[in-house]
Parts: C-alpha cells; sequence; structure tokens
C-alpha cells in the first residue's frame, strides 16, 4: 500500500515543523493525516505531537466528542482541555490498532466520565482529585521542571499560559494584553498546557 503522506512523514522525522505545516494544510480533509501524526508523535516527533493536538483542537474533533455527551459549555472547555493533555501525556502508549480519533475518543469518554464525577460528588474530593488541566496549571506555577517544559514552548503558546499559570490574569486580560481573540487565547492555553505535558511525558516515553 502507496504511501499517502510521504511529504508530511518526512518532514515530521526532520523535526522540520514548517514543512511540515505546509504538507498538512494540502491534505483534505485534514482527518486523514490524524493516524501519520500520532504514529509519529508516538515515536518521539514533538513537531508532530505539536500538530497533532493543534489539529484535534482545530478541527473540533475533540469538543465534539465532549459536546455529546454534555450539555454546558464551560464543561464541554474543561473536558475537551482535559482530554488534550491525556493524549499529549499518554501518545507514546498509542498501538495504531484502531484510528487515532477512536483512541481519543476513548480518552474524551474516559474524561468525560472523571468530570461527571467529581460534578455528583456529595462528599468533598481529595485536594488531588482534580483534572487533567487543574493540575497541569498547578505544576506550571510551582514546579522547576515543567517550567523548563514550559520555556520550551513555541513563544506562540508560552505567552498566554504564563500570563494564566504563573501569573493567574483572567482569560480576558489575558487577551487584552495579548490583543489575540478571547477564544483564541483559551485554546492556545489548552494546547500549551498539552504540549508541556508531553514534554513531561517523554522520558516515561523512553523507558
Amino acid at each position: 500500500m502507496s504511501d499517502r503522506f510521504p511529504v508530511l512523514r518526512q518532514a515530521l522525522r526532520d523535526e522540520d515543523s514548517m514543512a511540515a505545516r505546509v504538507a498538512l494544510a494540502e491534505v483534505d480533509p485534514v482527518d486523514d493525516a490524524l493516524d501519520v501524526l500520532a504514529a509519529q508523535a508516538r515515536d518521539g516527533s514533538q513537531a508532530a505531537v505539536e500538530l497533532l493536538i493543534e489539529t484535534l483542537d482545530e478541527t473540533g474533533v475533540v469538543r465534539a466528542f465532549a459536546g455529546a455527551a454534555l450539555l454546558d459549555a464551560a464543561a464541554v472547555d474543561d473536558v475537551s482541555q482535559d482530554a488534550l493533555i491525556s493524549v499529549a501525556e499518554s501518545i507514546h502508549r498509542f498501538s495504531g490498532q484502531a484510528k487515532v480519533t477512536t483512541w481519543v475518543h476513548r480518552i474524551v469518554r474516559n474524561r468525560v466520565v472523571d468530570h461527571l464525577r467529581r460534578q455528583r460528588a456529595t462528599d468533598p474530593l481529595p485536594a488531588d482529585d482534580v483534572g487533567p488541566g487543574h493540575r497541569m496549571s498547578s505544576m506550571l506555577a510551582t514546579r522547576a521542571t515543567v517550567r523548563e517544559a514550559l520555556a520550551a514552548l513555541p513563544e506562540l503558546y508560552r505567552e498566554p499560559v504564563v500570563l494564566r499559570d504563573l501569573e493567574s490574569l483572567p482569560y480576558q486580560e489575558i487577551a487584552d494584553r495579548l490583543g489575540r481573540p478571547l477564544g483564541t487565547v483559551k485554546a492556545q492555553i489548552a494546547r500549551g498546557r498539552a504540549l508541556v505535558a508531553a514534554a513531561l511525558a517523554e522520558p516515561e516515553a523512553g523507558g
């Protein structure tokens, strides 16, 4: 079976993010390239991790899965962010036996269950029983190793994450300061946190 995405695959192997973006832009529909991105991300390509997270977010795949199970828009936002972080943290375990969207759907479903469990809890939950998004935000503010991963983020994501998780600014103030739409800022923070999670998961992938 011929390789449908030789240029994209080679760019990812070379860690050439710009060439990979150009190649990905020529794929229609872009969902067709998700399995390539996931496989390369699993094998350690940081360019592939970044593009996978961006593509899952931009295409609305994750939000659609979350929105099918949740009515509240804020809950969909939270679960979508948690799911992106979980994807980034566990990409090295992606077997490739199922389509990446099937794998992602399973992750989103698990995050939905976690969210509903926290919502329905009648007794206070342990302090560490929070979603991946809240956990990553807390880690960014307190751990040196996480700060190093944050420093390695592309500036597009690093700036809003720093303002949110280190300076604790409201989303709207971050949007005003950076001159970006509020929705864009929220998406960039979610993606930035996911990329930090992926960077922190690297040692586990190697061992």
